[in-house]
């Protein structure tokens, strides 16, 4: 059975990887590794060694301190029943926050205000 860290540290690892817009096979072969086994650390089935970790924050641009980041809320009840409790293990809602800093800084603004009042109204 994988233990709650792993688990979490996995979904990290692929969150981030999904935000920056890697593969698994780019950021293993980065970090010298088979993508096989990327997989396994992003389900929780394998532990990271502290040095592959290192090395994987390295490749990401993150801090080692990001993929503990929310362990300890993990449990939290949520606070809105619209938003999903893993919200940035959605590749949906990573895809979404990717899209959005790729618009220029002045639409993304009116973007911004646009989706604030329409959630206002909902």
């Amino acid at each position: 059975m994988t233990h709650p860290v792993d688990t979490h540290v996995g979904k990290r690892i692929r969150q981030r990887r999904w935000l920056v817009g890697k593969t698994q096979q780019q950021l293993a072969e980065h970090v010298g590794i088979k993508f096989q086994q990327i997989q396994k650390y992003e389900t929780g089935a394998n532990r990271v060694s502290a040095s592959r970790l290192w090395d994987i924050a390295a490749s990401l641009e993150v801090e080692i301190s990001y993929f503990f980041e929310g362990l300890d809320t993990e449990d939290t009840p949520r606070t809105s029943p619209a938003v999903p409790t893993d919200l940035m293990g959605d590749k949906e809602a990573l895809d979404l926050v990717r899209s959005y800093y790729a618009i220029p800084e002045n639409q993304r603004r009116r973007l911004f205000d646009l989706a604030r009042v329409l959630s206002d109204v909902a």
